[in-house]
């Protein structure tokens, strides 16, 4: 299906320094943003207490929060897990409290209402040294896979668009983490794997992008890199645009109708979708052509000498 019919290339390399720079100045708004106001860690991170509960009837949640701050627990996060009478209850770590009195205390409290028993169906603890070790391998979870894609490129194609595929993927995590830090979304592991799967999203438009960019390079021989480049993006432009709009439409639907538990991950991949589109053109390919990519280096290397006869045939 082609959604746009372009009969000349767009012009999008004539952006291209508009783009960086603002891409810049994103970047560095978002890691102020979290060294200022932090990132708001989940319980995954930070450690606390995990509930399930049942009731005997669809469960009213305002009431359960109001029971619970009533309780002391005004800073516990309660929400639906399943069907209506399936609650969730996340508690922050208690530090004078043990694991087994907040289960028992909570468990009082919303038994205090003689309408409905209430039965708990598990409850689970995250210590503080767990979080931690989240957050390291998280870290590296993320490192490792920027590594491994910046090889990867760098063997396929040429080390230039190594350089623009791994710098345009540290700017969508960097700008998705500024995003979260600034709303103060929770972050949890829902959230980091949404990142993981945005740095295999993002990597596969640019590789075709980059794909694209070899081909022109090889067919148009009379042409400039910037034309070249623009050539390659206006004719990728239609797969990606229905890539994004028809992955979009999925999260939304995830967003509105996922429930609170994939929040977080809609949002990330959300807004993941939108700054990776915008990467792969004004990130990835810009920096390539900064960093002086042409046609010789795209080009297959010649064969070995003693494979050429003397009348310059290839043997």
């Amino acid at each position: 299906m082609q959604v746009f019919n372009f009969s000349q290339p767009l012009n999008f390399m004539r952006f291209k320094w508009i783009a960086v720079s603002l891409s810049a100045i994103l970047i560095v708004a978002s890691l102020l943003c979290v060294t200022i106001k932090g990132v708001n860690w989940g319980l995954d991170f930070t450690g606390g207490t995990v509930i399930e509960v049942s009731f005997e009837q669809p469960a009213d949640l305002p009431a359960v929060r109001q029971t619970l701050t009533q309780a002391g627990y005004g800073d516990a996060i309660v929400q639906l897990f399943g069907t209506s009478r399936d609650v969730l209850i996340r508690i922050p770590l208690q530090a004078d409290k043990a694991q087994a009195e907040v289960g028992q205390s909570i468990l009082a409290a919303l038994n205090g209402d003689e309408l409905q028993q209430v039965t708990m169906r598990r409850i689970e603890f995250v210590g503080p040294s767990v979080g931690d070790e989240l957050k390291t391998d998280g870290g590296l979870a993320m490192l490792m896979a920027l590594l491994g894609i910046l090889a990867y490129v760098a063997m396929r194609f040429e080390w230039r668009l190594s350089v623009g595929a791994v710098a345009a993927l540290i700017h969508d995590v960097i700008l998705t983490v500024g995003l979260f830090s600034l709303l103060q979304i929770e972050f949890d592991l829902t959230v980091l794997a949404a990142i993981l799967a945005l740095i295999g999203y993002s990597i596969n438009d640019t590789i075709v992008v980059f794909d694209r960019i070899r081909e022109r390079f090889r067919k148009l021989r009379d042409t400039s890199t910037e034309e070249v480049l623009n050539d390659a993006i206006t004719s990728t432009l239609n797969r990606t645009v229905i890539t994004s709009l028809t992955t979009a439409l999925v999260l939304v639907v995830l967003f509105f109708k996922g429930g609170p538990l994939i929040h977080g991950f809609a949002t990330a991949l959300l807004f993941g979708i939108a700054v990776g589109t915008y990467s792969s053109i004004y990130v990835a390919s810009a920096i390539a052509q900064i960093l002086g990519i042409s046609r010789e280096d795209m080009l297959p290397p010649p064969p070995p000498s003693d494979e050429i006869d003397p009348n310059g045939a290839v043997l």
